[in-house]
């Protein structure tokens, strides 16, 4: 009977000690861990299309594309076309039409470099030089800008003169500014005449005027008679009747 009351006394105490190591809450096992990388991720960058091949854009973006290179193309032929239909009144402008003749002439001084040089004419450009580094053009005094039939008629002339400046010493800051001329004339050309215009630029003003205000543009128009064709010799003439001598080799 004893060894059986120690029996029960020991199960008793495993059993408590049983539960007295169980986790408060009954025992349930702690939940697992979320995977790493868990959770809602967070929304993918957009693709740089430039990178992006065309064949591998959506199609949508490549119809977009083909649209805005068409329209560029549109534009372009629209201002060939303007260009073609000026030309042709130019040279069927009635009768025999009219003519006219642009030069330009630089006249800055040693300060200023002729950079770039533009001329329209009605609104179309017909004139365009350029040398941004200010290393040649520069030298060239006397342009041809013009020379060929137009429209008679009233005419506008536009042109922009951009220069930059130039210097030494205490005046090489000069070659940090740029300076921009423009001007404009009228003329009217009659039919078979010849309109020529004469443009040049100068400095105005002193010493005492800022740099900004020198670079000017002055345009000279005066009309010039074409050049009649020789006139067809005469046929000799035999005043009195008299006796012409034998050709050559006749009797």
């Amino acid at each position: 009977m004893r060894v059986l009351g120690n029996a029960v006394v020991l199960s008793s105490l495993l059993i408590g000690a049983a539960a007295i190591a169980q986790p408060a809450g009954g025992g349930s096992a702690a939940p697992t861990p979320a995977p790493a990388g868990g959770g809602s991720a967070a929304p993918a960058p957009a693709p740089d299309l430039a990178a992006v091949k065309p064949e591998e854009m959506p199609t949508a973006v490549r119809l977009r594309r083909l649209e805005q290179k068409t329209q560029a193309l549109k534009e372009r032929a629209w201002q060939l076309k303007a260009r073609v239909q000026m030309l042709k009144e130019q040279t069927l402008g009635g009768g025999v039409g009219a003519q006219a003749t642009v030069a330009h002439a630089d006249q800055m001084g040693a300060s200023f470099r002729l950079t770039k040089l533009i001329y329209s004419l009605d609104g179309t450009q017909v004139f365009a030089r350029s040398d941004e580094g200010g290393e040649s053009m520069y030298k060239t005094k006397n342009f041809d800008v013009f020379a060929g039939p137009i429209a008679p008629g009233n005419h506008n002339l536009q042109v922009t003169a951009t220069y930059r400046g130039h210097g030494y010493g205490v005046f090489e800051y000069l070659q940090k500014f740029t300076f921009t001329a423009r001007g404009t004339s009228s003329f009217t050309t009659g039919e078979g005449k010849i309109s020529k215009v004469e443009c040049k630029g100068f400095e105005k003003g002193g010493a005492a005027t800022p740099m900004e205000k020198r670079p000017a543009i002055e345009c000279k128009v005066s009309d010039v008679q074409p050049e009649k064709a020789p006139e067809a010799p005469k046929a000799p003439t035999n005043p009195g009747n008299t006796p012409l001598p034998p050709a050559a080799g006749g009797k």
